[in-house]
């Protein structure tokens, strides 16, 4: 062990290791996904099953995780959860064809319940007045994955164009996807091994009734009058037994539950339900709309990964000081804020096509450029009426060909104003939803049940991400930018006001303590 470091915050980042890969993990299709398209020749729903395969794995890894980790302890299931992430990405890195790609991803997105069996781990190991910060951790180990993922794909797409001997030797110009998603072995052997030196978790050892070694965990953990008051805590909390599986599933329906429970469900809904996701993997498309090329827009994204650490740091700073809700409102209410920014820049938006578009595309495609030429005249007042004018011109082959060049080149819109907006929502996310939810989570439910509880919650997280995901597309095409932002501000305002009126604050608190305040609200 490091001694520069405390036990709790030395095995804390060992675990968060694995936030760091599913970031990378979720990001880094983004870069890939047009190399995969060229080389097995996919159709569009084969791209989009290649996309979100992950996410499949992870709907239904989130209903076994707690029951997994509740069976096996929160340290082997993290190591089974680090071992599915090797193989996803030996396996993706190596398939020969499209079906074995999305096995190896499905299989990565089994291993994507590590969001919740992590910070379930963490909070379990810390001492109340960090513990928000610690269960951070593992979200900023998140963000960081998604930056490097844009930083890396950018620099293997530099690497693969710059004609050096070795470059070629290794197949990095003719395999670039493969190297890609393959870069994903490096850390997932990192966190594989490291994992076998941290300990048990201490109230997952009293759950099943392992006292003496609990004391010791805690002895490892926190100084020794720390560790007396917690070791009490825990064993009177559990009331000296282990809940078998039954009990424990029988305890999410009670009366007792049922505030926790609304809380958790509330929070992991929202966290989606504003969009973040679709900024994430839909990036630079939505700036690619903002009509500033796709160069300039790929740097955007890039910018938004800094903007995500930078904030997610903060978050961190305060979220033990200032405390989880006032974070919740804060943050909420600034992407409530972006969001009407981002509406207003798309609302004010009109398009009109080039003359100098048209000539460009003459060059290769003379009979299309002649169906495009009356419409110069037309002026268009939003993204839906200017695509739709396209679709009545052109084949099906041709709109999925020039929409987005012509998008890009006809917009006339304050570009600038758009990125702050989005720039701004990220930043609002970072500091509050992305972090607070797993803290909260991770304090908010019994010990008896926590992980189960938590495993509930995550399913519903991860099928809102998948809805959100799965239907931007169709937003974007059918209701056009400036509704669809508007959509994700509405949400973000219903959230704000049931986080003000619902929430309670459970900063620097035990868990105990916690458990017993939402068990004397259930009496009520």
């Amino acid at each position: 062990m490091n001694k520069a470091l405390s036990p709790s915050l030395y095995y804390t980042l060992i675990v968060s290791l694995g936030g760091f890969i599913f970031g990378f993990d979720a990001s880094v299709i983004a870069g890939a996904n047009g190399f995969i398209d060229a080389e097995f020749g996919l159709s569009d729903w084969q791209q989009g099953f290649v996309v979100s395969s992950p996410t499949l794995g992870a709907l239904i890894a989130m209903l076994f995780a707690g029951g997994v980790s509740d069976a096996i302890g929160r340290r082997k299931a993290l190591i089974l959860v680090a071992f599915l992430y090797l193989l996803s990405s030996v396996g993706s890195a190596l398939a020969p064809n499209f079906e074995l790609l999305v096995l190896s991803r499905f299989i990565g997105g089994i291993a994507f319940c590590s969001l919740i069996i992590a910070p379930l781990y963490i909070s379990e190991i810390s001492a109340p007045k960090n513990r928000g910060k610690m269960v951070s951790v593992n979200q900023l180990n998140i963000v960081f994955g998604f930056a490097l993922s844009y930083f890396t794909n950018y620099y293997l797409l530099q690497l693969s164009n710059s004609g050096a001997p070795w470059v070629n030797e290794w197949g990095i110009d003719t395999h670039l996807w493969r190297y890609m998603l393959g870069l994903e072995i490096v850390p997932a052997i990192v966190w594989f091994s490291l994992l076998f030196t941290i300990p048990r978790s201490p109230r997952w050892l009293v759950l099943k009734g392992k006292h003496q070694e609990a004391e010791q965990v805690i002895n490892r953990l926190l100084d020794h009058a720390q560790a007396k008051v917690l070791v009490e805590d825990i064993s009177s909390s559990l009331k000296e037994k282990s809940w078998p599986l039954r009990e424990r599933l029988g305890f999410l329906k009670t009366k007792a539950m049922r505030f926790p429970l609304m809380v958790g469900i509330i929070i992991a809904i929202a966290q989606q339900i504003t969009g973040i996701n679709v900024i994430f993997f839909y990036a630079p498309t939505i700036f690619e709309q903002s009509g500033v090329g796709t160069n300039v827009a790929f740097m955007q994204a890039v910018l938004i990964g800094v903007v995500n650490v930078a904030f997610t740091l903060v978050a961190m700073l305060t979220i033990d000081k200032w405390g989880r809700k006032p974070l919740l409102i804060i943050g909420l209410t600034g992407v409530v804020i972006s969001m009407a920014i981002c509406t207003y820049g798309f609302k004010q938006a009109t398009y009109q096509i080039q003359q100098s578009a048209i000539d460009e595309i003459q060059h290769s495609a003379p009979a299309s450029a002649s169906k495009l030429a009356p419409l110069t005249s037309d002026t268009y007042y939003s993204d839906v009426a200017f695509k739709r004018a396209l679709k009545r011109v052109l084949s099906s082959d041709e709109f999925d060909t020039y929409q987005q060049p012509l998008l890009t080149s006809s917009i006339n819109m304050n570009a600038p104003l758009v990125l702050f907006g989005i720039i701004a929502f990220v930043a609002s996310f970072a500091m509050s939803l992305g972090p607070v939810m797993w803290a909260m989570l991770a304090e908010i439910f019994p010990n008896q049940t926590r992980a189960l509880a938590i495993s509930l919650v995550g399913m519903v997280n991860s099928l809102t991400s998948f809805l959100v995901q799965m239907v931007f597309p169709w937003e974007l095409a059918n209701l056009g930018a400036a509704a669809t932002f508007a959509i994700y501000g509405s949400f973000a305002l219903v959230s704000l006001i049931l986080v003000a009126k619902l929430f309670p604050e459970t900063k620097g608190r035990s868990l105990e303590d916690i458990t017993k305040d939402f068990e004397q609200f259930a009496t009520k």
